[in-house]
């Protein structure tokens, strides 16, 4: 199957209202172009240098979003055209994304990370952290940071009861938050492995690269 076949495929399988992020780490150029003349837009990378190179190269049309964990040191460094970051997980990280923007006259729009698995290695912050930091006046003022929704991992498991749990879990408390806060609106959940559970779930956005682009290359 190739790449374009594979994102034909999943797109007739996703409701409308999913976006579908091409998670395309490792994967060069030539893929992410043949993904691009498919009709994908969206490219979800995890390495910032990485991500910057390829916005150099592509089209200039491209949403790029970062979806794994974000240093800090790093941030300026695609400040400039990042679409979405997809894992903050705390208020220094968000102080630094709010400062880099503010350098390009940018609002950038920012999930928050919330810890949903029962792995301690995953990042991401509790409901009562992420309550706390939607409710503080530091965050509210901010002019260059938009929270637009939450993002969550399941647990690596073959459990589907458990992953199905833990994805309503974070459902829940999207449900709870959006009722009060109309821009929240995106909740980013589900990968190749877990992706139709986390449909099921409500996500309205999946993060998809082994399903599109084969297994991973790692150098």
């Amino acid at each position: 199957m190739s790449i374009s076949e594979n994102l034909r495929n999943l797109k007739n399988e996703l409701p409308e209202h999913v976006s579908l992020v091409a998670v395309s780490k490792t994967k060069p150029v030539s893929d992410l172009m043949e993904a691009y003349r498919a009709g994908q837009r969206i490219f979800g990378e995890n390495k910032v240098q990485e991500m910057t190179e390829k916005w150099q190269e592509m089209p200039k049309d491209v949403e790029w979003h970062m979806i794994g964990h974000v240093q800090r040191n790093k941030v300026k460094y695609m400040a400039e055209y990042v679409s979405l970051i997809h894992g903050v997980d705390s208020l220094k990280l968000l102080k630094e994304i709010e400062k880099q923007a503010g350098k390009h006259q940018r609002v950038i729009p920012c999930l928050l990370q919330i810890h949903i698995a029962e792995e301690e290695t995953k990042f991401g912050m509790d409901e009562g952290e992420a309550m706390a930091l939607l409710q503080s006046e530091e965050v509210q003022a901010m002019k260059h940071v938009k929270i637009i929704g939450f993002m969550g991992m399941a647990t690596f498991t073959e459990d589907q009861a458990q992953i199905k749990k833990e994805f309503q879990t974070l459902k829940a408390l999207f449900d709870k938050v959006s009722a009060e806060r109309p821009e929240i609106q995106v909740l980013s959940m589900g990968m190749s492995g877990d992706y139709v559970t986390a449909v099921a779930c409500g996500s309205t956005m999946v993060r998809i690269g082994n399903s599109i682009f084969g297994a991973r290359n790692y150098h």
